[in-house]
């Protein structure tokens, strides 16, 4: 049986029942029997074998499905399916990010590891903890990655939108209404209205970019700190409740974006696409080092 990941929000989600239906009859060893019964059959000119291959294929898909041994190994491979996925998801956006965000990462990176290495010498029996910070910092990182890419997105954004030229559009047609003919001036009334909303999403997403600009940095200073205290050993429990703390605050800080993504899900079609979507949370992070161009898992 092949080694299982423990844990993780794939592990957690079970699939059904027609799902382990169709692996165990995709698994390739159950493709190796229905293929041998099929050369038996061709080679001595009969459908005996196809005939006990399939009384053998109905008892092996009755049986094998509901083996928990069996579903362990289908979530473990449904768990490592997602893994690439999301890999190549950050990937994407580590690509887009401008070298100096690039170099951004690579030092909170650099951070992760170190206290990695420095906890990494602690007796036994703080082991357990020491892997849950792997975990822990492992997240961080990944969702560094991710409001790094958001911010990104908002300068984008912000830099190829002109409030004041939205807002002298506004004064113009808010002027001109009283001198617009009947189905004008409701025409005109809708572009008012547009353009309304144009600017509270402009403020929006400014404001939502100051937020995701603090969390990264506030990311940034806590990594630091625990560097500096993993470098004396302080009790890593102490520490993994501080980085529960940086989770949850970070956590937060990722629901605004999405608030904000929702608004502009709803955008006028002259807005839509201008801000793309944050992949979804991820188990693993992407640990990547720029200089070298690529992540680790």
């Amino acid at each position: 049986m092949a080694d299982e990941p423990q844990g993780g929000p794939a592990m957690d989600r079970e699939p059904d029942s027609t799902t382990y239906l169709k692996e165990a009859f995709k698994w390739q060893y159950n493709q190796i029997g229905l293929g041998a019964a099929l050369a038996f059959a061709l080679v001595s000119g009969t459908a005996l074998p196809i005939l006990l291959g399939a009384g053998l294929e109905l008892i092996y898909l009755s049986l094998v499905p509901q083996s928990s041994r069996f579903r362990r190994l289908v979530r473990s491979w449904q768990y490592a399916a997602e893994k690439r996925q999301k890999e190549v998801s950050l990937n994407a956006i580590f690509q887009e990010l401008p070298p100096e965000m690039r170099l951004k990462y690579a030092d909170v990176d650099k951070l992760c590891r170190s206290i990695l290495e420095n906890y990494s010498h602690l007796s036994a029996s703080s082991q357990m903890i020491t892997q849950q910070m792997e975990e822990r910092l492992q997240g961080l990182a990944q969702s560094y990655l991710r409001l790094l890419y958001a911010a990104h997105q908002y300068r984008q954004y912000l830099l190829t939108t002109s409030p004041n030229a939205i807002q002298k559009d506004m004064d113009a047609l808010q002027k001109g209404l009283a001198t617009d003919v009947p189905k004008v001036q409701e025409i005109n009334r809708k572009r008012i209205e547009i353009l309304s909303k144009r600017l509270e999403k402009f403020d929006k997403a400014q404001e939502s970019g100051k937020v995701v600009d603090a969390q990264c940095a506030a990311m940034e200073e806590v990594l630091q700190l625990i560097r500096d205290q993993s470098v004396t050993l302080r009790d890593p429990q102490q520490v993994s409740d501080q980085l529960d703390n940086l989770v949850k605050d970070v956590e937060q800080t990722e629901e605004t974006v999405k608030e904000v993504e929702s608004i502009f899900d709803m955008a006028s079609p002259e807005m839509t696409g201008s801000l793309a979507p944050l992949p979804s949370s991820l188990p693993a992070a992407p640990a990547a080092d720029p200089r070298r161009n690529r992540l680790r898992n």
